[in-house]
């Protein structure tokens, strides 16, 4: 047995030996001193805060006209689940991709048809809100329900150097109201 593996060793380092001889230049690997001192593009890296729901804002529930609890006038009822985030930054602002999961499921009352979801996105940082945007997103509704996927590319705020304090989280829910422009506060 000891013969076996010791002769699979050594054909395999065989192998290895000749790819690493298996060169078209002999200059391959190698930078003159001109190439050497280019200036080195500067990376920027930033933290990326986490995205959190809270349950009483993860679920969304809509009821027909005067029937506000109402199980049997429930329209439709959406959820929020399963959100990441992906961020890009410069010397002065961080930029936030947040995406979520939903459902929205047709309640008793409910139709088929377009849906438009009140989406709340902010920006905490520890108890201040440096960031905030309702909006009005839409959904087609088939009968039953669907799932769909909630997108919002540019959230933007103010990057400190090393990004965003370890304090700072991304909260995604839903809210009532009209939806409003983005504001921005420091």
């Amino acid at each position: 047995m000891f013969g076996k593996i010791s002769r699979g060793l050594l054909a395999a380092s065989f192998v290895a030996a000749l790819a690493g001889c298996n060169s078209s230049s002999s200059t391959e690997g190698l930078t003159s001193a001109a190439q050497a001192q280019q200036p080195a593009t500067p990376v920027v890296q930033a933290y990326c805060p986490q995205v959190v729901m809270l349950d009483q804002t993860a679920v969304y529930r809509a009821y027909a006209r005067g029937g506000q609890d109402n199980p049997e006038k429930l329209l439709y009822q959406a959820s929020l689940a399963d959100a990441t985030r992906q961020c890009t930054a410069n010397e002065t602002t961080l930029t936030i991709n947040v995406v979520a999961q939903g459902r929205i499921v047709q309640g008793p009352a409910g139709t088929p048809g377009k849906v438009t979801l009140p989406v709340l996105v902010e920006v905490i940082d520890g108890d201040n809100v440096i960031y905030s945007q309702k909006m009005a997103f839409p959904v087609d509704m088939p009968a039953g329900g669907t799932q769909f996927i909630f997108n919002k590319p540019d959230v933007q705020i103010p990057n400190a150097p090393g990004g965003a304090s370890r304090f700072t989280r991304v909260r995604l829910g839903f809210e009532t109201g009209p939806a409003k422009k983005p504001t921005r506060r420091s």
